[in-house]
C-alpha cells in the first residue's frame, strides 16, 4: 500500500507545473495567428467581438471526427479551419467552441465566444500544451498540468483549501488543469463537459465548461466592456493579465473573421 504522502509525491512528479499567466504560450499563439513578430501587449483592455463558432449539423453525430459532449457540437471542418488558421489544436477548438455554444443557449445574456475562452486558456497553459502536455481525444489531458504554489512568495496566498484532493498538495493550494482554476473555483463550477459522467479539472472539456461558468457568473453580460473587464479580473486581477488576453481574443475573432470569409 503506497502511503497518502507518496501517493501525492507521486501525483506532482507526473504533473507539469504551470508558471501561469504563460506569456510565452500567448506570443506563440499571436506569431502564428499573424504571422511574423508577436507585438507587445496593447496599452489599453479592448472589448473583443463575439466570434461566434459554427455548430455541428443536428445528424452528424458519429460522423468522422465528431466528439461526445459539448466538444461534439463543433462543425469538425470549421474547427478545422480554424486549427490550421491559428495554430490551437483541432481538438482545443472544438472544445472552446462547443462550450461557447452550449453556453450561448444555456445563458444568452452572456455573450460569451469561444475566442474568449481561447484567449485565456492560450495565456494559461498554451491551450493544454504546456510542458509537452497533450489533449486525448476524450478531452484528457496529460502529462496533467499543475500551477505553481500560491504560497504569497510573489504569488497570492492561498492556504491549502482541499487537502490536495484537487491539487495534489495537502500543505498549499495549486491552480489545476489547463485553465488553471484554483480548487475553490473547481469545486463551485466544475461540471462535466465530455459527456462521460466525471468533473475532473484535468480534463480539457470540463476545464473550459468551469471557465465559461465561472466568467458568466462573474462578468454578467460579456458583450459590453465593463462586463468582459469584470469577468476576466474575477479570474486573474492583474493589469498586464487583462490587457494579453483581450489582445489573445481579439487576434483569435480576426483570424476567425478572416478565416471565414477566405471560406
Amino acid at each position: 500500500m503506497v502511503s497518502a504522502s507518496a501517493g501525492v509525491l507521486a501525483l506532482l512528479v507526473a504533473g507539469v507545473f504551470a508558471a501561469g499567466p504563460l506569456g510565452e504560450a500567448l506570443r506563440q499563439v499571436v506569431v502564428s495567428a499573424e504571422g511574423g513578430t508577436a507585438p507587445d501587449a496593447q496599452a489599453s483592455v479592448e472589448l473583443p467581438p463575439l466570434s461566434t463558432a459554427v455548430a455541428a449539423l443536428p445528424d452528424a453525430a458519429g460522423a468522422s471526427g465528431s466528439l461526445p459532449g459539448l466538444a461534439g457540437n463543433t462543425d469538425v471542418a470549421w474547427a478545422t479551419r480554424m486549427a490550421d488558421a491559428t495554430n490551437v489544436s483541432v481538438r482545443a477548438i472544438q472544445s472552446y467552441a462547443g462550450v461557447a455554444l452550449a453556453k450561448q443557449a444555456e445563458n444568452p445574456g452572456c455573450h460569451l465566444g469561444w475566442n474568449t475562452l481561447a484567449a485565456v486558456g492560450s495565456v494559461e497553459s498554451g491551450n493544454g500544451t504546456h510542458g509537452g502536455s497533450s489533449i486525448a481525444a476524450d478531452g484528457k489531458v496529460s502529462p496533467p498540468i499543475y500551477g505553481i504554489a500560491l504560497d504569497g512568495v510573489g504569488v497570492t496566498n492561498i492556504p491549502d483549501s482541499d487537502g490536495g484532493a484537487i491539487d495534489g498538495d495537502p500543505s498549499i493550494d495549486r491552480a489545476v488543469g489547463p485553465m488553471q482554476l484554483i480548487p475553490e473555483a473547481w469545486r463551485n463550477w466544475g461540471t462535466d463537459g465530455s459527456g462521460d459522467g466525471v468533473a475532473d479539472p484535468q480534463n480539457f472539456d470540463d476545464s473550459v465548461l468551469a471557465t465559461a461558468n465561472y466568467l458568466c457568473h462573474a462578468g454578467g453580460d460579456l458583450s459590453t466592456l465593463a462586463g468582459w473587464e469584470r469577468a476576466i479580473a474575477a479570474y486573474n486581477d492583474a493589469t498586464p493579465y487583462a490587457l494579453k488576453v483581450s489582445s489573445a481574443a481579439v487576434t483569435f475573432a480576426a483570424t476567425a473573421a478572416r478565416t471565414d470569409a477566405a471560406g
